[in-house]
């Protein structure tokens, strides 16, 4: 099992020396990865449903602030040396594909191969609308079109292509990223589009446990999912194993004395069952487990004290 950390684009914990602690920190400990957020802008007004909260409201909302995605995992990149940067994830639609592709590939070459491109649709469509984007409804198809754009790019010595929202040819497109054939590609989102997308053109698939509309926050609700991802992998005459299962939980909260099974989440309770839960998971196929030290810590102190405790306590229990 490999280990990534989220690391917040806003708030008290998103300044420049607290998020290189946190990321130093994490580095230092062990972690596989550092995974950061994408917003350009924060509308004033928000009616789109936020997918991962019970009542549907954006938790950014009341700051209005975040940090742009590539230019904050930029950052980490020059002062760390050997964690993982992803993007978690990238709006795929909100960048015109040509800058976010030479984006992502200098990021991979200045980082010596250290990029994954998490990649999503978005859900805000007030977002969308600001950045004069083709239109939210259409968001799926040009997340597909730019996604084969990206690689089209990261790949081929004369590249050209020829779709509904972008075309191009007769242009260089130099330094390819390091990684090869170009940086992971993880498609994270809990709909059947997300898993087909995944099972088509992506090489690992990135849901979060807490989707109301979609819930996976259990082993057998995850392993039903996974069954469809093998069975669209197979439509697309790609072997099941390509695709590497990523999984995301908000629930993380070690305590020092065993809570009933019957009144915790998963995730939560002591060292024990937190790495008893971690084991479920792995045989259920996930292979990458990212936690929010964020989401229930409001200050750095706490933040690496639960890293810590995930190092020391919990893994050695894995």
């Amino acid at each position: 099992m490999k280990y990534g950390f989220t690391i917040p684009g806003r708030g008290p914990l998103a300044s420049p020396d607290t998020l290189l602690t946190i990321a130093r920190h994490g580095e230092e400990l062990g972690f596989d990865s550092i995974q950061t957020g994408d917003h350009i802008l924060v509308p004033k007004d928000i009616d789109s449903t936020y997918p991962y909260t019970e009542n549907g409201e954006f938790p950014g909302l009341s700051s209005g602030s975040s940090l742009e995605q590539l230019t904050l995992l930029a950052f980490l990149a020059g002062q760390t040396s050997n964690i993982r940067l992803v993007t978690s994830v990238l709006i795929v639609p909100h960048r015109n594909p040509l800058v976010a592709a030479k984006t992502l590939a200098t990021l991979d070459v200045l980082s010596k191969g250290r990029l994954v491109v998490g990649i999503g649709v978005g859900w805000m469509k007030e977002e969308f609308e600001a950045l004069g984007l083709p239109p939210f409804e259409e968001r799926g198809a040009v997340t597909n079109e730019y996604l084969r754009i990206f690689k089209e790019l990261w790949t081929s010595d004369n590249p050209s292509y020829t779709g509904k929202y972008c075309s191009f040819s007769n242009i260089n497109f130099l330094p390819k990223p390091v990684q090869k054939p170009h940086p992971p590609l993880w498609v994270g989102g809990e709909s059947m589009a997300a898993v087909r997308r995944a099972a088509e053109l992506c090489d690992g698939w990135y849901p979060i446990g807490s989707n109301p509309q979609f819930p996976m926050d259990t082993p057998d609700l995850l392993s039903e999912k996974l069954k469809r991802l093998h069975l669209e992998t197979e439509k697309f005459n790609r072997d099941p194993s390509e695709v590497n299962l990523i999984y995301r939980t908000h629930d993380y909260d070690l305590s020092d004395a065993r809570v009933s099974d019957t009144e915790r989440n998963f995730f939560t309770g002591s060292a024990d069952q937190i790495a008893s839960d971690i084991r479920r998971y792995e045989e259920t196929g996930v292979g990458y487990m990212v936690m929010d030290f964020g989401r229930k810590n409001q200050n750095l102190e706490d933040v690496l004290g639960s890293m810590e405790d995930m190092a020391n306590e919990v893994w050695p229990k894995v």
